[in-house]
């Protein structure tokens, strides 16, 4: 079993899936509603908009699209969790997600992590980055 993000955008998923390549590394595939079999049937407007984004880093995966505006509520109750290797890493993640977005956390030192830090991106998309705290 596997389990999955599938995360909701209004409009923005092409930006934010080439946003989380460039960061997290791997190779995004988008989808858009004019590339799809009912390409007739969608709407002009909505011909471009991603009907369905599929980011794959390491053994992880990564997913999202456009959503309707009717069906659109934002994102909240969840934030997407990445465990970085080591804090350079973490920093980077970090201040590269953070960029135009906002911190609701700064990246610092925990009891349980050599660092750690929350934010929402510009996409409206909460992350937390974590490097655990090496055993010594």
């Amino acid at each position: 079993m596997q389990i999955n993000t599938y995360l909701a955008f209004d409009g923005q998923c092409a930006q934010a899936f080439k946003l989380y390549e460039r960061v997290l590394g791997g190779k995004a595939e988008l989808l858009t509603h004019g590339e799809s079999p009912m390409a007739d049937k969608v709407p002009a407007e909505w011909r471009d908009r991603i009907m369905h984004a599929r980011l794959v880093v390491g053994q992880q995966v990564l997913m999202g699209a456009d959503s309707p505006p009717e069906y659109y509520e934002g994102n909240k109750g969840f934030s997407v969790s990445i465990g970085a290797e080591d804090t350079a890493t973490a920093e980077r993640v970090f201040n590269a997600l953070a960029e135009g977005g906002t911190v609701r956390m700064p990246l610092q030192k925990t009891f349980w992590a050599a660092s750690f830090g929350m934010l929402i991106d510009r996409f409206g998309i909460p992350w937390m980055v974590n490097c655990e705290a090496k055993e010594s």
